[in-house]
C-alpha cells in the first residue's frame, strides 16, 4: 500500500468510497449520495493552505482517503482543522485508516498554518472512536441526538489533538 497525496484521477474511487457510506454507513450524516460534479468541488477546496487530502492506494486505485478541511467558513478558525478518514469497506480492518491519520497528522504538525485538529464522530462509531484515542485525541463532549439516519437519532463526539 502507497500512501500519497490525492490527484483528479482518483476522484471516482473517493466518490465510491463516500457514498458507500452514505448509504449503508454513520460515519457521515449525510443522506444523499454525491454526485460527481458535487465532489469535484468538494475535491478541489483540498491540497491548498492547510487542507491536504491523501490517499491510499493498493491495487491501483484509491482504497482510502484522509483529508483536513475548513473547520467553520469564518476567518478566526483558519488556523483549525476537521480530519475526515474514510476506508472502502473492502478493505477495512488493514491498518489503512490509522496510516493514513498518522500520515495527515504528520501533516498538520509540519504546517505552521495548523494549531488544532478536530474531529467529528458518530458516537456508535467504536472503532474510529478507539483509534483517535489511540493517537492521541482527548473527548471534548458529546452531543446527544443531533442526527437522524436510519430512522435513529444518533449522537456525536468531538475529539481534538492540538498541534
Amino acid at each position: 500500500m502507497k500512501i500519497r497525496m490525492a490527484e483528479e484521477k482518483d476522484l471516482i474511487d473517493l466518490l465510491d468510497i463516500y457514498n458507500y457510506e452514505v448509504e449503508h454507513g454513520t460515519a457521515t450524516f449525510d443522506l444523499t449520495k454525491k454526485t460527481i460534479p458535487e465532489r469535484r468541488e468538494w475535491f478541489f477546496t483540498h491540497n491548498k493552505g492547510n487542507h491536504p487530502l491523501i490517499v491510499a492506494e493498493e491495487d491501483k486505485r484509491a482504497v482510502g482517503y484522509a483529508c483536513l478541511s475548513p473547520y467553520r467558513a469564518k476567518e478566526a478558525y483558519s488556523a483549525t482543522v476537521e480530519l475526515s478518514v474514510y476506508v472502502d469497506h473492502r478493505y477495512r480492518r488493514r491498518g489503512i485508516a490509522r496510516k493514513l491519520m498518522i500520515e495527515i497528522l504528520d501533516m498538520a504538525r509540519r504546517d505552521p498554518a495548523t494549531h488544532t485538529v478536530v474531529s467529528v464522530i458518530t458516537g456508535e462509531n467504536e472503532a474510529s472512536i478507539r483509534l483517535h484515542e489511540e493517537l492521541g485525541f482527548l473527548d471534548r463532549g458529546t452531543i446527544r441526538e443531533v442526527g437522524v439516519k436510519f430512522g435513529r437519532y444518533l449522537d456525536i463526539k468531538n475529539y481534538q489533538m492540538m498541534v
